[in-house]
């Protein structure tokens, strides 16, 4: 989000208070796209709430907490998932340590300080950062890392509900880093039964990977049954990129 954006829609967006039920998804604005809710703070318990209803917090540092559902939104369904050949080829060469939940904190931080282009300022504030390692801790965030000797080259990060996970953030120190943290997240939930990585916004980064806009409601009625699946119990590790390569 560009730090700087004028807000005058505030004042027909609901201010949601403690025990507030987000509106209807329907209820956001077609202006700037998406704009749903605003409230003073967020909890690791309304961030769930909101994943699970198909919302999301994104807000600069000296906003309130800004919730939005945009329409269409960007999804990426792992079955669709491709690569190009020299990103395959960068895969197989194995440069990077690939780990998961090592570093997420240091994740974060990262994606909070790359320099993303047309971007002013970040919206992984300080709070944000501690709602998500809160989420984290209780096994609700993960973190896909690629170290190279011995240090932080890249990663992502995202929220996992059920059989549903939701894509926040990525970044990289040297070439290659997130999008091969990116190819073994797609492994690991193929691994895991996971079929849908919730992008948010469309991007022509994300869409080189295959992700595409889908309507709003199409979305939430997606994910209204996969956050309600089962989760896997397995521990989130990373697996071989084999079946994405394959």
């Amino acid at each position: 989000m560009e730090a700087g954006l004028a807000w005058q829609n505030w004042a027909v967006i609901p201010w949601l208070g403690p025990k507030t039920r987000f509106p209807p998804i329907e209820a956001a604005l077609a202006e700037p796209n998406g704009l749903l809710a605003a409230s003073p703070g967020l909890d690791p318990e309304r961030v769930l709430e909101a994943y699970r209803l198909g919302i999301f917090p994104w807000y600069s540092g000296d906003q309130p907490v800004l919730w939005w559902s945009p329409d269409p939104r960007m999804v990426l369904f792992v079955g669709e998932f491709h690569i190009t050949r020299s990103l395959r080829k960068s895969v197989k060469q194995q440069r990077f340590d690939i780990r998961a939940d090592t570093a997420f904190r240091s994740v974060m931080e990262g994606c909070a300080s790359a320099r993303r282009p047309g971007q002013l300022g970040t919206w992984i504030t300080p709070a944000i950062i501690d709602v998500y390692t809160a989420l984290h801790e209780r096994g609700n965030a993960h973190s896909v890392e690629a170290w190279l000797d011995g240090s932080l080259a890249g990663g992502l990060y995202g929220v996992s509900i059920g059989r549903m996970f939701f894509g926040e953030s990525m970044f990289a120190e040297e070439p290659d880093a997130s999008k091969i943290a990116l190819v073994h997240l797609m492994a690991m939930l193929r691994a895991r039964d996971i079929p849908l990585v919730d992008c948010q916004q469309e991007t022509a980064h994300l869409a080189s990977f295959g992700a595409r806009p889908i309507a709003r409601r199409a979305f939430a009625d997606l994910i209204a049954a996969l956050v309600n699946s089962p989760a896997p119990q397995d521990k989130w590790d990373p697996v071989p990129a084999t079946s994405v390569l394959a």
